[in-house]
């Protein structure tokens, strides 16, 4: 019964869509806090969904998360990208995430768009902690800043996340990460440059890596190879391993778990968040 109430209330909980592309997969959903004694322009939290980069999962899955950041204040951004089978993988899939970031200066709606944040689930992760280094990639890859482009990322939250692309092919033996890049780093070094996060340390923003200790779904050691790479190259990062079934995949994205808790309690007492209220 408890999951049949959480299924409702990610089907309940609608934002507002917006476009940023003619595919039927570039949308987005903008939420912002129920409270009118609220006090805007409110602080952004940009959702990126997982499931693999594939087609059969949506932004749907990130509504239970999304309904208590408003809560929290937040105005949340939940993001849908062309994913692998519907038009997806290299290079559209990194394309719609940056082009549903940089629509936000567009959106009429009180947001603070000093005080953006990315949070991203397990494929959602590793695009999240990639949207983080943008301003690293070369003129024209797949998502790179245009002079004067995008909004400043106060904050990266990377959940049970996908943090080295190319470790998680090692790990799958090709898989799921193969068939997003259409082959292996050794088959297309080019693109893991610039799709991989772990390439790309440090992100501009401090980085919260949350990953549980016993993911059978998304090895922990992703989220480990990243944090040392990135403390290595001068990066701010925390990693926080969730012991237990606290910490399995699905977890993360649940708000009444412990996993999302942890994140929850960063956010309302981290400088960078600013939500202290």
């Amino acid at each position: 019964m408890a999951r049949a109430g959480l299924i409702v209330d990610f089907l309940r909980e609608r934002g507002r869509t917006y476009s940023y592309g003619p595919d039927r997969s570039q949308r987005a959903e903008l939420h912002l806090p129920p409270d009118p004694e609220s006090h805007p322009p409110h602080p952004v939290m940009v959702l990126i969904h997982g499931g693999s980069w594939q087609a059969r999962f949506s932004k749907v899955v990130m509504r239970g998360l999304a309904r208590d950041l408003r809560r929290r204040g937040w105005a949340v951004w939940n993001i849908e990208y062309r994913r692998v089978g519907d038009g997806g993988g290299w290079p559209a899939t990194f394309a719609d995430v940056a082009a549903a970031i940089d629509l936000l200066p567009e959106l009429d709606a009180p947001l603070d768009l000093e005080r953006v944040s990315l949070l991203g689930h397990s494929a959602g992760g590793h695009l999240a902690l990639w949207a983080a280094s943008r301003e690293r990639l070369p003129a024209g890859a797949p998502g790179a800043l245009a002079e004067g482009a995008g909004v400043r990322i106060r904050q990266t939250i990377s959940q049970a996340g996908v943090a080295d692309l190319a470790g998680s092919y090692r790990l799958w033996h090709g898989g799921a990460a193969s068939q997003l890049m259409g082959g292996g780093p050794d088959e297309r070094p080019e693109r893991y440059d610039v799709g991989d996060p772990i390439r790309l340390v440090p992100a501009s923003s401090p980085v919260l890596l949350v990953h549980g200790v016993d993911d059978e779904t998304v090895s922990v050691e992703l989220s480990r190879h990243y944090a040392d790479a990135a403390r290595a190259a001068g990066g701010e990062v925390e990693l926080v391993e969730i012991e237990g079934r606290a910490g399995r995949h699905r977890a993360h994205i649940d708000p009444r778990e412990a996993a999302w808790a942890t994140v929850a309690e960063r956010l309302a007492h981290t400088p960078s968040s600013s939500l202290a209220r």
